[in-house]
């Protein structure tokens, strides 16, 4: 597996600062947010160096119960070409449910959501990963992902779920340290447990980033220093295995460079602490090996059974694991597990619109859900689409003002999300529009002006007769 070393998440914001940073071997950058026909010159310039770019998906939705776009991944493959990435990563996570497997409206989340660990989410969720894998230039890598909610009724705990994933698929994996906290903090899961049934071996690399909690409820922002808790896990993963790659991830309020630095330092020291730690379990198991080799050891001792064949979800080891005719294998419940989905796929698709339902249209929580819960990844998702709105289309808070946010949030509790964040943007004003909002008759016409101008195929003609055209027909589809 390739090493990376030490990188940052690359963002315009600090892309000065990052090709200026010591010690930086590898860069990630969201995979959406590149255009492959005009590289951004940071990211050209950072490759003349030879430093690798990896992109980094957020939109395929792979836990989702449809199977993965090929636009999206025809997409996300040009990406990978034109940055010569080694590999390319995506999340375990579904963001968007509904439509025609479920006829039921569809709904975008904007939001990476967390994907039952099911037989069912399982059984779809390898499927999908390899109509991916097929799709992609080069190894796919997954993600761990952050959840404020459990669902309930599931089978595995994280580690047993990315165990059986990596193992039916042979996917690499993306651990996020500071995703473990969260769903410490957040689900009373155990981080060391996680990382003692994962597959170390498939370790792609490992994201590190901050957040904050409140009332009891971590979120991870991005935007935050890394806190002691995550360097912590970090320090114990590395402990079991030397990552391939550590990234430090930064979205938003952005520090100064020296503070960047500062983290990025200690990432390494929790990295090459956890190291001095592997060295020395390493030393003590060799010691153990060789007094169980000894005359009069004790028959049944740690030489009989392999240290470096990890456990499988069912107390077997991998040297036991049951591979059937057709393909079929054995997972944790001792069943044959099949690549027909097309049941589990009608049954997951089901329970995922009911959830995002709830979350971005109002509807009552489904059952086993903890509706506190709910109602705060309800109230995030709402925020952070009033965020994304402002940053694609910095011209609403602008015309709007401080009214912005209010106007926004409001619109958000009955106008779930059915496209993507620009779509979301011109939904919003022609609401507003057709409340005849806002009141002050000049911002009115500004965003008007401004809706029209980005509502149709092409920009407005100058022209006075096109105008006039353009008017009449946007009239004629109001009626």
């Amino acid at each position: 597996m390739e090493r990376l070393g030490t990188g940052i998440g690359w963002r315009p914001e600090i892309a000065d600062a990052v090709e200026r940073m010591p010690g930086i071997d590898w860069v990630e950058t969201v995979a959406e947010n590149v255009c492959p026909g005009h590289l951004p010159e940071s990211l050209r310039r950072l490759r003349e160096r030879g430093v690798t770019v990896v992109p980094h998906g957020v939109s395929l939705g792979l836990g989702g119960a449809d199977r993965p776009d090929d636009g999206r991944l025809a997409a996300l493959a040009e990406r990978v070409e034109a940055l010569g990435s080694p590999l390319v990563t995506e999340h375990i996570a579904f963001v968007r449910a509904g439509g025609a497997l479920t006829a039921t409206p569809h709904l975008e989340a904007g939001h990476l959501l967390p994907v039952p660990r099911t037989r069912d989410a399982l059984d779809v969720l390898c499927e999908n990963v390899r109509i991916a894998q097929e799709a992609l230039p080069v190894p796919l890598a997954v993600e761990n992902i952050a959840a404020l909610i459990s669902w309930p009724g599931e089978e595995m705990t994280e580690g047993q779920f990315l165990y059986e994933l990596a193992d039916r698929t042979g996917v690499r994996l993306l651990i996020d340290v500071a995703n473990l906290h969260t769903n410490h903090v957040n689900r009373a899961e155990d981080p060391a447990k996680a990382l003692a049934e994962l597959p170390l071996e498939a370790i792609a690399y490992v994201h590190v980033a901050g957040g904050f909690e409140r009332d009891g409820v971590w979120h991870d922002s991005h935007a935050h220093p890394v806190p002691r808790p995550v360097l912590d896990i970090l320090t114990d993963l590395a402990s079991r295995v030397s990552p391939p790659g550590v990234l430090l991830e930064r979205d938003e309020n952005f520090p100064e460079p020296a503070e960047l630095e500062a983290e990025l330092a200690s990432i390494r020291r929790a990295v090459e602490a956890g190291a001095v730690e592997r060295v020395k379990a390493e030393v003590r198991a060799a010691g153990h090996a060789v007094a169980a080799r000894q005359p009069g050891a004790a028959p049944g001792g740690w030489n009989e059974v392999r240290a470096d064949v990890p456990a499988r979800s069912d107390g077997a080891t991998e040297q036991g694991h049951e591979t059937g005719a057709a393909g079929a294998t054995r997972g944790a419940t001792g069943r044959p597990e099949h690549t027909g989905t097309d049941e589990a796929r009608q049954r997951l698709g089901v329970a995922q619109a009911a959830l995002l339902s709830a979350l971005v249209a109002g509807t009552p929580v489904p059952e086993g859900f903890d509706r506190v819960r709910v109602g705060v990844q309800a109230r995030a998702l709402a925020a952070k689409r009033a965020d994304v709105v402002a940053k694609v289309a910095p011209e609403l808070p602008e015309i709007l003002g401080a009214d912005y946010r209010t106007a926004f949030l409001a619109y958000a509790q009955t106008q779930p999300m059915t496209g993507g964040y620009r779509r979301d943007a011109l939904t919003f004003a022609e609401h507003l529009l057709s409340a005849g909002r806002p009141g002050d008759a000049a911002a009115r016409r500004e965003l008007r002006a401004w809706w029209l101008e980005r509502s149709g195929p092409a920009p407005r003609s100058r022209r006075p007769v096109r105008r006039l055209a353009r008017a009449t027909r946007k009239a004629l589809l109001r009626r």
